[in-house]
C-alpha cells in the first residue's frame, strides 16, 4: 500500500524531537541548567531584565546578587579555580560590562574557565549610542578566548554550548556571550539542548607527540643536573598527582611558580619553594645551574626567569609540556616541545619510565642534592622574630598555617606583599587551595574570590589574606558576603602603607614614597560591625594566636581582623627588574 505524502509528513513530525516555543531568556537559562551550573553572580540592568525575570522563574541555579560588577566576575573565577568547574558570571550592557572588563582579563591572564553573559541594547539600537551601549565584542576582544554577540533567539542555545566547550578545552579562558535584549524577550523553538559540539576551526591538541615524549625520556634521564619547574597548567590539567607520581619516581628536585603552588606538596623535602621575583636561594639556583628542565604547564614569564639573557648564559636543554602551542619558545627557546595536555603527557611519559626500566644517574643525582643542601644552608626566609614590638607579616602567615595544618583550608589574596608573604610562608600541599591573581596582579580581588570558594566549599576554612589598600577596592563586598551566609575569615596586614609600591620606592627611588602613604584609612573594626560582621583589632604579636583561634571558633560569621603590622617590613628574597633570577636581594643588608 502507497504512502501519501501527508502520511510521510505526519510521521517523520512524530519522529522528530518536540520542540516548544521559549523566550531567548529562558533558552539560556536552559542551557546553563544543561551545564549543570549552581551559582551565577551577577547585577541586574535594563537589557538584562528578561534574563533575570527568567531566572526568577526557576529554583536549580542560585543567582548571587554583588554590589559590583568586578566582583561579580571575580566571585565567578574564584568559584572556578577552586573547583575547576565552569564560572559563570551575568552584567548588564554599558557600564555592566565595562566595570567587568577588570575580572575578565584577570580571568584570561591566568587562564581561568569562565563564561560572562552580558546583556546589549535592542538589536535595531546597536550602533546608534543607546542608553548604556557599548560595543562588547570589541572592548573585550583582546582579553577574552573568545565572544559571541547573539543575533537571533534560536542560536542561543548553540552559542551556550559552543561557549562553554571553548571555556573549558585546550588552555582554558573566559568566553563573553553578549545577548541584546530583543535577543532575550523573543521567541523561538526549542528542541534541547545540544548533547555534542565540533568546531571545525578549534580542535585543540590533548595527546602529545610520543616521539618527543621518548626524546623527552632519554634527555630526563641522562641528566646530571635536572630540575622539574611547574606552573598553573598542572592545576588546570588536574594533574597534581601524575607530577607527583613523576617526581617520587624520579628523585629530581621540584619548583613551583606562584600560579602552580599545591601541585606539589610543599612539605615534601623534594619541594624546593617557589621560583621567581620572590623565589627561594635554592629554586632560583637551581633553575640557572640545572643541565636538564623540564617545563610543565609554565610559561617562562618576566617573574620567573628574569632577564632572558641572563637566563640563556648557562647551557642547558629545555623540554616544555603544554596545551597552548603559542606559549612554547615564546620567551626562552626550547629543545623538546611538547604540545598536548599535561596530564595526558605526564601519564604517557610515566608509562614509558616504567616500561624502560631505566634510572636516573644516582652518583650524579646526589652530587646535586649536596649543592641544593648548600643553597638551603643560606635559609633565605629567615626573618626576624626576636621583637614583640611590632607584628612581622611573615609571623601571621606561619601561625594561620600552623594552625590550619591538616584542615582543609583555602586561602585568597588580594596583590602586594601580602600576597608574596602568603605564598612564601604558607605551605601549600595540596592543589586549588591558593586563590590569587597572578598575571594580571588585580587588586581587590580577595573578598570576591573567598565569597566564590565559599559558596563552592561551603564545609571549608576560607581566608582572605589582604592589605589596607588592596581590601578597600571591593570592600563593599562585606554586603553580599552577609545576604549570602559565606563566613570567610579576612586577615588584613595592614601596614598603612601601599607595601609594594613603598618597597619599590625604598629600593628604586631612593626612599620618595610618592603617594604609597594611607593618611585616611577607615575604622576597619566598625566598617566590619558596619556591615553586620566581626571586627577585631590586633596590635600585639602575643595577639594574633588568640585572635585566630577566636575568629576560627565563629564558624557561620564573617570576621574582618585588622592586624598592624610592622610598616618598614619588605619582602625577600627579591630579584629587581632587569636583572638575573640568582641576582637576589636577599634582606636589607643588600641594600
Amino acid at each position: 500500500m502507497e504512502i501519501s505524502k501527508a502520511e510521510m509528513a505526519i510521521a517523520a513530525a512524530a519522529a522528530a524531537p518536540s520542540t516548544t516555543e521559549l523566550r531567548g531568556a529562558e533558552i539560556l537559562v536552559k542551557a546553563l541548567q544543561a551545564e549543570n551550573v549552581q551559582f551565577v553572580w551577577g547585577y541586574p540592568g535594563g537589557a538584562v531584565l528578561h534574563i533575570y525575570d527568567a531566572f526568577y522563574k526557576q529554583e536549580t541555579i542560585q543567582h548571587v546578587l554583588v554590589r559590583h560588577e568586578q566582583a561579580a566576575v571575580h566571585a565567578a573565577d574564584g568559584y572556578a579555580r577552586a573547583t575547576g568547574e565552569v564560572g559563570v558570571a551575568l552584567v548588564t550592557s554599558g557600564p555592566g560590562l565595562t566595570n567587568a572588563v577588570t575580572g575578565i582579563a584577570t580571568a584570561y591572564m591566568d587562564s581561568i574557565p569562565m563564561v560572562i553573559i552580558s546583556g546589549q541594547v535592542p538589536t535595531a539600537a546597536i550602533g546608534l549610542d543607546a542608553f548604556q551601549e557599548c560595543d562588547t565584542v570589541g572592548i573585550t576582544r583582546p582579553v577574552v578566548k573568545h565572544n559571541f554577540l547573539v543575533k537571533d533567539a534560536r542560536h542561543i542555545a548553540m552559542v551556550m554550548k559552543k561557549a562553554f566547550h571553548i571555556a573549558r578545552s585546550g588552555r582554558p579562558g573566559p568566553v563573553v556571550v553578549d545577548i541584546p535584549k530583543d535577543i532575550s524577550f523573543n521567541k523561538a523553538a526549542y528542541a534541547g539542548y545540544p548533547e555534542t559540539i565540533e568546531m571545525r576551526s578549534y580542535n585543540p591538541v590533548r595527546k602529545g607527540h610520543s616521539g618527543q615524549i621518548r626524546k623527552a625520556l632519554q634527555l630526563l634521564l641522562s641528566a646530571k643536573r635536572p630540575f622539574i619547574y611547574t606552573g598553573g597548567g598542572v592545576l588546570l590539567s588536574n594533574a597534581s598527582k601524575e607530577l607527583r607520581t613523576l617526581v617520587d619516581m624520579l628523585g629530581y628536585p621540584c619548583t613551583n611558580t606562584l600560579m602552580g603552588l599545591g601541585a606539589y606538596p610543599a612539605s615534601d623535602p623534594k619541594f624546593l619553594g617557589m621560583l621567581g621575583m620572590h623565589g627561594t636561594w635554592e629554586a632560583n639556583n637551581a633553575m640557572q645551574h640545572c643541565d636538564v628542565l623540564l617545563a610543565v604547564g609554565a610559561r617562562f614569564d618576566d617573574r620567573v626567569i628574569g632577564n632572558p639573557k641572563h637566563f640563556a648564559q648557562n647551557e642547558r636543554k629545555i623540554i616544555h609540556i603544554d596545551i597552548d602551542p603559542s606559549s612554547i619558545s615564546k620567551r626562552v627557546k626550547v629543545d623538546v616541545p611538547i604540545v598536548g595536555d599535561v596530564k595526558d603527557v605526564l601519564l604517557e611519559l610515566i608509562a614509558m619510565i616504567k616500561e624502560s626500566g631505566l634510572k636516573p644517574d644516582s652518583q650524579a643525582l646526589g652530587a646535586w642534592w649536596s649543592s641544593i643542601e648548600g643553597w638551603r644552608q643560606r635559609e633565605c626566609m629567615k626573618y626576624d622574630k626576636g621583637t614583640q614590638d611590632v607584628i612581622k607579616p611573615q609571623f601571621v602567615i606561619e601561625t594561620l598555617y600552623n594552625m590550619t595544618r591538616g584542615v582543609d583550608t583555602y586561602i585568597t589574596s588580594d596583590v602586594g606583599q601580602h600576597q608574596m608573604w602568603a605564598a612564601q610562608y604558607f605551605k601549600f600541599d595540596e592543589p586549588r587551595r591558593w586563590i590569587n591573581s597572578g598575571g594580571l596582579g588585580t587588586m581587590g580581588v580577595g573578598i570576591p574570590y573567598a565569597m566564590g570558594v565559599k559558596m563552592a566549599k561551603p564545609d571549608s576554612e576560607v581566608y582572605c589574606i589582604t592589605g589596607d589598600g588592596s581590601v578597600q577596592m571591593c570592600i563593599q563586598e562585606l554586603s553580599t558576603c552577609l545576604q549570602y551566609n559565606t563566613p570567610i575569615k579576612i586577615l588584613s596586614l595592614n601596614n598603612r602603607y601601599l607595601g609594594m609600591v613603598r618597597q619599590w620606592q625604598e629600593i628604586e627611588y631612593a626612599g620618595r614614597y610618592s603617594h604609597s602613604y594611607m593618611d585616611a584609612l577607615p575604622n576597619f573594626v566598625k566598617l566590619a560591625e558596619a556591615y553586620g560582621h566581626v571586627g577585631m583589632l590586633i596590635e600585639r604579636a602575643q595577639d594574633v594566636e588568640p585572635a585566630l583561634r577566636e575568629a576560627r571558633k565563629l564558624k557561620d560569621r564573617t570576621v574582618f581582623m585588622d592586624i598592624r603590622t610592622d610598616p618598614t617590613e619588605n619582602v625577600f628574597p627579591m630579584v629587581q627588574a632587569g636583572k638575573g633570577i640568582t641576582e637576589m636581594l636577599m634582606g636589607s643588608e643588600d641594600l
